[in-house]
């Protein structure tokens, strides 16, 4: 059985779980709050639960440390998009105890977020971290999260409408330097990530059967692949590695910086400077595999080979670069022209 007894003017509560003591203050000099508190926490005791105090005491930091320290356990490639949704959320709820996050205040948060000018996308993934970080905290033994709180999502406009038609392509390859050439080519066909394909060292390529090949570790999801060389493509490593021969210096990397001593690591002034005198300014190396995707469904690739060439995981990303151009649009029309007139009735003759 509790106890509630006086230390000074401040009523306290004692009670026990599982033969262990817990004490606790009420805060109040009025007898009656704390045979009511009382009588609470012997009911959340009673129906098998934790007292409340030990989920009362649990703030947001400790939550967010707990949800960066399992990012960091597990290695997860995204730890620092992870360290900054949670430098947002902390802004806002840092040094908050946990039983004080609920819907309204974090709908406060969405909505100061949104007069930050952030975009949506990104609230999302902050809203999506504080999820993860309560779940977590639901999940420990013993949990240090009562209940997770409903977190509303916001509406995001996942559609990619970036990619490059041919003429594009072969304006922008005239225009960059000559050493970025062969990224440009690799991307367009490849659909690649920027970082997979600069970081590509020389033995993960088989020149003999024509072939690159990324390890589960090179990769955002986690799964190896390997892409078989065109002609083309075979060509140009071919002279890559004999320049790389010539190199005093042998480095492990496939695609090498202008003065060819080490990988290239970025280069956005000599991108935008190319991509203004092709005439497609605004465009971003991503927009290549966007259109590495495109171009290989339009080849008439069946779709699971592309999804495992150009590494997408899911059906619903895959749906998001496989973008219609206007050319399809208007295709679509001239092969509906050529259907209807094969028909023996038009529709001309009938109004």
């Amino acid at each position: 059985m509790g106890t509630i007894y006086k230390r000074g003017d401040i009523w306290w509560i004692k009670y026990y779980r599982n033969g262990k003591g817990f004490r606790e203050s009420t805060k109040s000099s009025k007898k009656m709050v704390a045979k009511r508190l009382l009588d609470r926490r012997e009911g959340e005791i009673a129906n098998g639960k934790l007292p409340s105090i030990l989920f009362e005491k649990v703030t947001f930091d400790e939550l967010a440390e707990d949800f960066l320290r399992d990012y960091r356990i597990n290695q997860k490639k995204s730890l620092v998009r992870a360290e900054r949704s949670v430098g947002h959320l902390n802004r806002f709820f840092g040094e908050m105890r946990v039983v004080e996050i609920t819907t309204p205040k974090i709908n406060i948060y969405i909505e100061q977020r949104i007069n930050e000018k952030a975009k949506n996308a990104t609230i999302n993934r902050e809203l999506a971290a504080l999820k993860r970080m309560m779940n977590i905290g639901a999940k420990q033994t013993p949990p240090r999260v009562d209940r997770v709180p409903y977190i509303s999502m916001l509406k995001e406009n996942n559609t990619r409408k970036g990619f490059f038609e041919h003429d594009e392509f072969l304006a922008l390859l005239e225009n960059l330097p000559f050493y970025l050439k062969p990224v440009l080519v690799f991307a367009y066909k490849t659909g690649w990530r920027f970082e997979e394909i600069l970081s590509l060292p020389w033995n993960q390529v088989d020149r003999h059967n024509k072939c690159a090949r990324l390890e589960s570790g090179d990769t955002k999801n986690d799964d190896a692949r390997t892409f078989y060389f065109d002609n083309e493509i075979a060509e140009i490593f071919d002279r890559l590695w004999r320049k790389r021969k010539q190199q005093p210096n042998f480095c492990k990397y496939v695609f090498l910086n202008a003065k060819g001593s080490d990988r290239i690591y970025r280069f956005d002034k000599a991108w935008q400077t190319a991509c203004d005198n092709a005439g497609v300014s605004g465009r971003i190396f991503h927009d290549l595999r966007r259109t590495a995707v495109r171009n290989m469904v339009r080849a008439g690739v069946p779709e699971a080979i592309v999804m495992k060439i150009s590494g997408h995981k899911t059906r619903s990303v895959f749906d998001r670069y496989n973008i219609v151009s206007d050319a399809d649009l208007k295709n679509a029309v001239r092969l509906q022209e050529e259907y209807l007139a094969k028909q023996k009735k038009f529709v001309m003759g009938t109004i």
